[in-house]
């Protein structure tokens, strides 16, 4: 039997619908697996049609999931299927060459930082959070602290590691962003601190567009510092669209209402440029697509990039049993956002750096076309 392309039937839909349901794999032989951390922790890169996306694996909805994948052939060709029948080929790139070397001091490189997608490389430089310790205060959904707990990684990269890495990634690679990352330290400046002293190191070392991750900081002057010390985007996430589900699902980060974000935001904006800053927010936790939709407005009117993904419970999280939101509802959030982004000429193409660039996560980008 000769095994269609996929083609057309690649589309935004078959992507949502993969990114809702999760996917089916024979037998994991296509790379080193995620399974905890701050990132899409319990997914695989697949490439479809020539789109790179994060698909879920490792979740038990997966188990559970329509959509089936072949074990890899020695070029990471598998066949997709849903429900036993035949859609086509997909591929799962092969481990990037970078993830095979040591730092000078001996730590393995894909404990320092990982491939996100195609080509964007990607770290949580602090790897704790003092949200995270006390349940009362911890993010519902974060698994930060797993990948640590079982060795996968470190607690803190060193500017000098990071750099090390993000030059081998680049030149062994070709990755074209990186997105920084943090576990909250402390409540003054957030992570900002650390991020500005690894974006430094690694501009010195490499000419590589960057993105970094907070919380707002108290003191807005961060943003001239961050942008001083080479960070090209700025990322700060709400996660959720209404303060009522910032409280429930995250207690600890809801401290900083949506209000405070929105200050932030319009101080960060002048600074990084329009379009060049970026909230993540996740589809699913108990937001109404209107809900989502009418905060967008007000993020994209002040020019934040809404990055819009769907929720994907970890194993291990109290929110492992929390249902994924349906493809269905994905749609009714990114069909009219995507309109949105393109009547405001905001794309995630223009994005120098970080999760909207990658767009790996959401199949947000195909609603912008």
């Amino acid at each position: 039997m000769t095994v269609p392309t996929l083609g057309t039937l690649s589309g935004r839909q078959l992507v949502t619908d993969l990114q809702s349901f999760g996917l089916q794999i024979g037998s994991d032989n296509a790379g080193i697996a995620r399974k905890g951390g701050a990132g899409p922790s319990d997914h695989k890169t697949i490439t479809i049609a020539g789109q790179t996306v994060m698909v879920p694996v490792y979740t038990s909805g997966a188990r559970r999931s329509p959509f089936q994948a072949s074990p890899p052939n020695p070029q990471g060709a598998s066949t997709l299927l849903r429900d036993g029948r035949v859609l086509g080929t997909i591929h799962f790139p092969a481990a990037p060459r970078f993830y095979g070397l040591r730092t000078a001091d001996g730590v393995p490189y894909w404990k320092i930082a990982l491939l996100h997608g195609r080509d964007t490389l990607a770290t949580t430089v602090h790897q704790t959070c003092i949200r995270y310790v006390d349940r009362r205060t911890a993010c519902q959904f974060c698994a930060i602290g797993q990948s640590l707990e079982a060795g996968r990684t470190i607690a803190h990269k060193t500017p000098a590691q990071l750099a090390e890495v993000a030059r081998a990634a680049v030149e062994l690679d070709g990755v074209r962003d990186m997105v920084l990352t943090t576990g909250t330290p402390n409540m003054v400046d957030r992570g900002a601190a650390v991020l500005a002293e690894s974006a430094r190191a690694i501009k010195a070392a490499v000419d590589l567009p960057l993105q970094v991750q907070c919380e707002p900081p108290r003191d807005h002057d961060w943003f001239h510092r961050l942008r001083d010390a080479g960070a090209d985007s700025l990322g700060m996430h709400l996660e959720a669209a209404t303060q009522a589900v910032r409280e429930k699902i995250m207690p600890g980060k809801a401290t900083v209402s949506i209000d405070r974000y929105m200050e932030a935001f319009a101080s960060a904006v002048p600074i990084f440029g329009r379009g060049q800053v970026n909230t993540y927010i996740l589809a699913g936790l108990g937001d109404s697509a209107e809900d989502i939709l009418a905060l967008a407005g007000r993020l994209i009117a002040l020019g934040v990039y809404p990055f819009v993904v769907p929720f994907v419970p970890i194993s291990g999280t109290p929110l492992e049993n929390h249902a994924p939101p349906s493809s269905d509802f994905m749609k009714s959030v990114l069909a009219p956002l995507g309109r949105m982004l393109r009547e405001a000429n905001m794309k995630s193409t223009d994005i120098r750096a970080g999760c909207g660039r990658c767009g790996a996560c959401s199949s947000l980008s195909a609603y912008e076309r």
